[in-house]
This record gives C-alpha cells, sequence and structure tokens, in this order.
C-alpha cells in the first residue's frame, strides 16, 4: 500500500537526489543505452553523461519550460540543446519510442507489431517564427496538423506533420507508405468520414490496406462515443499532458515529431 510514510521518502529521495518525475527509470535507462552513440576512440573523452541530456529532454517536454530555462541540475542548455539535435538526425527518438510500443504490447499479452490501427488528426496552434502552417477552415485556427496512426489502443504508430491546411485524406495519404514500412503487419486501419475520399482509398487498396470508416450514428446530436474512433481521441488527451505539446512550439518540423515521440 502507498502510504504517506511512503510518500514522505520518496519525497526525500528526491529532494537529496534532485530527482523529477520525468527522469528516466534505471530499467528504462538500461533499454535505452544500448541505442544511444558510443563514445570514439579517438579524441576527447566524453564527459557528458546521455541519461542526463535525455532526462532534460523529458522535462522540458512535460512541462513546457524554455530551452534557457531547464533547471540548473541538468547539463547546460546549449549542452542539451546540441545532443538533442544530433539525436533527432539519428532518428534515435523514434526509434526508442517504436520499441516501447512492441515491448509495451507484448507486456499486456498481444503481438509486438499490430495488425490494425486508426487514423485521425489534431490541429494546434503553431507560433514559433518562421514555422511551417496554414489555416485550418474546420477548426478555425492558424497552425499545424497532425496526423496520426495508433493501435488499437492508443499507442501512437505514425505521426506526420503538415500546415493545418492540408486535408485529413491527403495527409493520411502521406503515411501509408510509411506504415507499410514500419509496421509491415498493419492491415486494417479505422478512420471518420473524412477519410472516405477516392485518392485515398484507391492508395490504401494499392498498399494492401482496408479502411473501413466508422460513421456517426443516424440523428446522432452531440457527442457519443463510437466504436474505435474514441481510442484516437484519449491518445490526443494523453498529449495535452505534455505541456510542450499543447502547442506546436517548433520552428523545425522534424524537432516537432521528435516531441512527440519524446
Amino acid at each position: 500500500m502507498w502510504t504517506a510514510a511512503n510518500r514522505g521518502r520518496m519525497a526525500d529521495i528526491e529532494k537529496k537526489t534532485k530527482r523529477y518525475p520525468t527522469d528516466l527509470t534505471d530499467e528504462e535507462w538500461s533499454r535505452v543505452a544500448p541505442l544511444l552513440p558510443k563514445p570514439g576512440r579517438t579524441g576527447r573523452r566524453r564527459r557528458i553523461d546521455l541519461r542526463e541530456i535525455l532526462n532534460a529532454v523529458r522535462y522540458l517536454a512535460r512541462t513546457g519550460c524554455g530551452w534557457r530555462m531547464l533547471p540548473k541540475d541538468f547539463p547546460p542548455w546549449p549542452t542539451v540543446y546540441w545532443w538533442f539535435r544530433r539525436l533527432v538526425r539519428l532518428f534515435l527518438f523514434r526509434t526508442i519510442h517504436d520499441l516501447a510500443v512492441m515491448i509495451d504490447r507484448e507486456r499486456v499479452g498481444r503481438e509486438a507489431s499490430p495488425s490494425a490501427g486508426i487514423l485521425d488528426s489534431q490541429t494546434v496552434k503553431a507560433p514559433a517564427p518562421g514555422a511551417e502552417r496554414s489555416f485550418d477552415g474546420g477548426k478555425k485556427i492558424v497552425g499545424r496538423k497532425r496526423h496520426v496512426a495508433v493501435d488499437t489502443d492508443g499507442r501512437l504508430l505514425m505521426v506526420n506533420l503538415t500546415p493545418a491546411g492540408i486535408s485529413d485524406s491527403a495527409g493520411a495519404q502521406l503515411i501509408l507508405a510509411a506504415i507499410r514500412k514500419r509496421w509491415p503487419w498493419v492491415k486494417h486501419l479505422f478512420a471518420d468520414s473524412a477519410y472516405d475520399r477516392g485518392k485515398l482509398m484507391d492508395k490504401a487498396e494499392y498498399l494492401d490496406f482496408v479502411i473501413e470508416v466508422i460513421r456517426r450514428m443516424d440523428g446522432q446530436q452531440g457527442f457519443e462515443v463510437l466504436p474505435r474512433r474514441w481510442v484516437v481521441e484519449r491518445t490526443f488527451g494523453w498529449m495535452m499532458r505534455w505541456r510542450r505539446l499543447v502547442r506546436d512550439y517548433e520552428a523545425r518540423i522534424d524537432v516537432s515529431e521528435a516531441m512527440l515521440h519524446v
């Protein structure tokens, strides 16, 4: 039982070690460490702790603070940012995320690679100067659109970022080929009526996907939970817990995608 005494001891440990809830656990670090760049055999010895780099990036994504506002017990922010950009170029955050998805699926008794997914999109404001963005007439928002595919439990499988003015069906066409490469066993995709478009259906058939459109009930008024579609809405809710994702604060698309994987 998690008692007040236990909470007090944990608070004491965090105070002494300056730990944050977003820090990697020892188990998480043991899985991530083999994927990180190895120190070179020549040149200066690496003095930075990459575990602390990842802890700092996770802290920033969860709290929504700026790079220059990282707490002093992390490495200097220019160092954290330099390593972050290097790991983005190596697609490391995507790799870690995909492995975590497979491990978590096996943990609950499923096959590591999913066979079905759900398509949807989310429009968010993109206030960063120079950010590639446009106007979403349906949501009345100037920003970016996150086109996503999730498995039937809501784990993120694929994300593609576009200006908000790109339609849902056009955004989905851009990620179908990527889904086939990264998750080759996915065959069945669920979507709402915005995806019932000829070009998308033709491309899905060409890539050996079946897209099942889940429509609103006849005479439905207001909100009602629909089979499958509610799952991806919950995923968007999970994303919004990470304050860096409430808006798309990044000027670069690849950095925005990395933040989602973080």
